[in-house]
């Protein structure tokens, strides 16, 4: 059975019953995961499905994704089970103008429950990516879908050296991280995005009174280092990367002047130190 889901030991699937009765109950954010064996995007697909009503807290999870994004329409793909592909659905009740720390948000609670997990010092390049060292661990990527937004993350977990998509990726397997089962690591970012995710909109989308911008600011891996911002049009800038702003754009200082970029001003950013 070449084709069964089961015919590597060391990837064995994820179960959508054990994953519901773990975290969906009363009162949670949770309100129902579904895995799949492949599809296209995970972000696709529920943002289909926003369209359709689809309740906030909904998960999707792909055991393969054949036509994976990343930011600006990248590329994405991973052999089936050697990592998590996941979405999740949101409808914040925050104003829209704070919305933009929603990746960050995600961000932040990824990188805190592989830490504690996988005993792997992980760090956030701003704006979507998770890193160990300056290798690419995990993508994020926020979309609105109407009045909803869809968080996709795919995380590098069992990848072997020859099965990373480019030279600069790693994976927790390759880092001998203490934990590469899926099925726990993929509860505690979830259980730590609820948390991040109550905290900030009680608070209004407020990242500095919800503590969020200093739990960002805690774990990145761009602020307070020299950065060359690529910019559209073969454009670049040069200068020091000094903080976020309460809409979670970068600041950057360069020739005296300050400079504030929103994702989608962006192509790449790069530490020049």
């Amino acid at each position: 059975m070449p084709d069964s889901r089961y015919s590597d030991l060391d990837r064995p699937p994820l179960s959508a019953a054990a994953l519901n009765h773990a975290l969906v109950r009363p009162g949670s954010l949770w309100t129902g995961v579904t895995v799949v064996d492949s599809t296209g995007s995970t972000n696709a697909d529920l943002a289909e499905a926003a369209h359709e009503g689809a309740p906030e807290g909904t998960v999707l999870v792909a055991e393969a994704q054949l036509a994976g994004r990343g930011r600006l329409g990248r590329g994405w793909s991973a052999p089936p089970r050697s990592g998590l592909t996941f979405s999740i659905l949101l409808r914040p009740e925050v104003p829209v103008a704070a919305q933009g720390w929603l990746s960050l948000l995600y961000g932040v609670a990824a990188a805190t429950a592989v830490r504690r997990l996988a005993e792997v010092d992980v760090r956030l390049k701003w704006p979507n990516d998770l890193l160990i060292g300056e290798r690419k661990l995990a993508g994020v990527l926020a979309e609105r879908a109407d009045d909803a937004v869809v968080i996709g993350m795919g995380l590098n977990v069992s990848l072997r050296q020859e099965e990373l998509p480019v030279e600069t990726a790693t994976s927790l397997g390759i880092e001998q991280a203490a934990c590469v089962d899926r099925d726990p690591l993929l509860r505690a970012v979830l259980r730590e995005v609820e948390r991040h995710y109550r905290d900030w909109s009680d608070a209004g989308g407020d990242a500095e009174a919800s503590g969020l911008r200093a739990a960002y600011l805690a774990s990145s891996a761009t602020i307070g280092r020299q950065v060359r911002v690529e910019l559209p049009g073969q454009q670049s800038l040069t200068g020091r990367a000094t903080g976020v702003d309460g809409s979670g754009h970068l600041q950057v200082e360069a020739a005296g002047e300050r400079y504030t970029l929103s994702a989608g001003d962006v192509v790449h950013v790069r530490t020049a130190d």
